[in-house]
């Protein structure tokens, strides 16, 4: 299912999602993350080891929800499943997402023995809220 352009717009802007997973013992996670998209795919980093990449590694099946910071009526919701993971641009793509949180060049909570990895999620389904005037 392709992002339209206000929803690519809400992933492209430092606007906070919301990823919701499913534990191990079925009850509902979410958490909220830094976001960006290609295009195509939202996309998103967290440190291997943490609970919500655990989850999706076991279930690919997410909930991504993003809404505006300056309009909160604004919001996407995007239902679909992990597409890829991967270690090998993690350190690269948190280094991208901290230069569009924060506007440092580098992810400053970075620890040592740290593997970042990077999900992309295909969507399958997409729901986009207007805002109102």
């Amino acid at each position: 299912m392709p992002l339209d352009a206000p929803v690519r717009a809400l992933l492209e802007a430092p606007n906070f999602a919301h990823v919701g997973t499913i534990r191990k013992d079925g009850s509902p996670s979410v958490v909220p993350v830094w976001c960006h998209t290609d295009g195509d795919h939202v996309i998103v980093n967290s440190a291997e080891g943490r609970g919500w990449p655990t989850h999706l590694a076991r279930d690919p099946r997410t909930a991504v929800t993003v809404m505006s910071l300056e309009n909160p009526y604004e919001y996407a919701q995007i239902t679909g499943r992990v597409a890829d993971r991967t270690q090998e641009d993690g350190d690269e793509v948190i280094d991208f997402l901290a230069r569009k949180y924060l506007g440092v060049d580098v992810y400053p909570w970075r620890q040592p023995g740290m593997q970042r990895v990077t999900i992309r999620i295909a969507p399958e389904h997409v729901f986009y809220r207007a805002p109102r005037d």
